[in-house]
């Protein structure tokens, strides 16, 4: 049996966070390995522990997890927190999480306030990123290409699953949401797109006024309430005018269940982002059935097809991230955006397609049990 050493978040709506407790989960479903985990201090001291986001037994289960004790050895520690620590450990091998959205790394993302190319160089970590596209940033900033490993994120089918359509109607009758919704979970930070959003949004219903656009923040952690006003006052006022009553803003923190629901009462999620590491909110809706909008060439490539996808296209922006580092956006185009809104409203067809395709392509690819293969084959490829 192998020992891992988990070093990361607990009990916190944060993506980090919320990867490394799903993760946890189906790693005390294995029995070749065991785990212990090590909580480290939040980034930021006005983030608060929060209970309830997962169901009583899986909250038990994460809460039960040992602290790490005197263990010989330790086959592998595993680090999922920021700033990121590449610091050798005590361990056979260790693994740090880490995402490069902005297709670059800078010293004070790194506990060691040095260079990626120096702390990466200095020790014998192993890089763990989500995506292809966070792969390469972290390469552009120095690391050692052969330690920079690819493990996708996965959802719990469980849980983020389509509804009957029956179960369906109940559920956006007991939600209000009529008409066509679009579906937007996110910091509403300026890396998810959101002006963009909004101003495609107020063309669209020009032609399609009976649609309505849900946005997802995450107030508890996040000024996104804040961040969204301020993208609604950057509208013209007229346009500003035309969609205050179609929005609905959702800011508070709610159990993973209760999220799953936006999506499975959605009609399409958009995601016109400019940067990410991953994009776990994309894969949720593909599980839960939904035809998808995302920017073209990002970190959403990985995991989304035609088959139920439709792509923005997109430029790419070279961006300094400080004196010595640069790194990448991606500018997605607001008129092929607005054309893919209504093209999605236009096309059934299209939408029942998605229904039975994404879930499909998900649970072959991207359930959390199937990626945590590949993680175990990175922490401990013996096992």
């Amino acid at each position: 049996m192998a020992n891992i050493v988990i070093e990361g978040w607990r009990f916190l709506p944060h993506s980090y966070s919320i990867v490394n407790q799903f993760q946890c989960l189906e790693l005390l479903k294995r029995p070749s390995v065991h785990i212990f985990h090590e909580d480290v201090p939040f980034a930021n001291k006005n983030w608060q522990f929060i209970n309830g986001m997962f169901d009583e037994k899986a909250e038990i289960a994460l809460q039960n997890i040992s602290k790490p004790y005197f263990i010989q050895p330790i086959d592998a520690v595993l680090r999922i927190t920021s700033p990121y620590n590449l610091e050798a450990s005590s361990a056979l091998r260790t693994c740090v999480f880490g995402t490069a959205e902005v297709g670059g790394v800078t010293s004070n993302m790194l506990s060691s306030n040095i260079s990626l190319r120096e702390a990466h160089s200095g020790s014998d970590s192993v890089i763990v990123t989500p995506s292809n596209w966070s792969r390469l940033g972290f390469i552009h900033s120095g690391a050692d290409p052969s330690r920079v490993v690819v493990v996708p994120h996965g959802v719990d089918p469980n849980i983020y699953k389509p509804l009957s359509d029956e179960e369906r109607s109940e559920l956006r009758s007991a939600l209000g949401w009529e008409g066509f919704i679009f579906l937007n979970i996110g910091a509403m930070t300026a890396n998810k797109g959101i002006g963009f959003l909004l101003k495609a949004f107020a063309s669209v219903i020009d032609k399609y006024p009976e649609a309505k656009l849900v946005l997802k923040g995450l107030d508890s952690l996040y000024p996104s309430k804040e961040l969204f006003i301020k993208n609604v006052e950057f509208l013209k006022d007229f346009d500003m005018e035309k969609i205050l009553h179609r929005l609905i803003y959702i800011g508070e923190t709610m159990p993973f269940s209760k999220v799953a629901q936006l999506y499975q009462a959605a009609d399409a999620y958009v995601s016109p982002y400019w940067a990410e590491g991953f994009n776990l909110p994309v894969l949720e809706a593909i599980a839960c059935g939904l035809p998808v909008i995302c920017t073209k060439g990002g970190a959403t490539d990985d995991f989304t097809t035609p088959n139920f996808a439709l792509y923005i296209t997109s430029k790419l922006q070279k961006v300094k991230l400080d004196e010595y580092n640069t790194g990448s956006v991606l500018v997605p185009e607001l008129e092929h955006l607005i054309e893919l809104m209504t093209t999605v409203i236009e096309h059934q067809n299209f939408i029942a397609q998605a229904r039975t395709n994404g879930p499909k392509f998900v649970a072959t690819k991207f359930t959390w049990q199937l990626v945590i293969d590949q993680l175990l084959d990175v922490l401990v490829p013996s096992v």
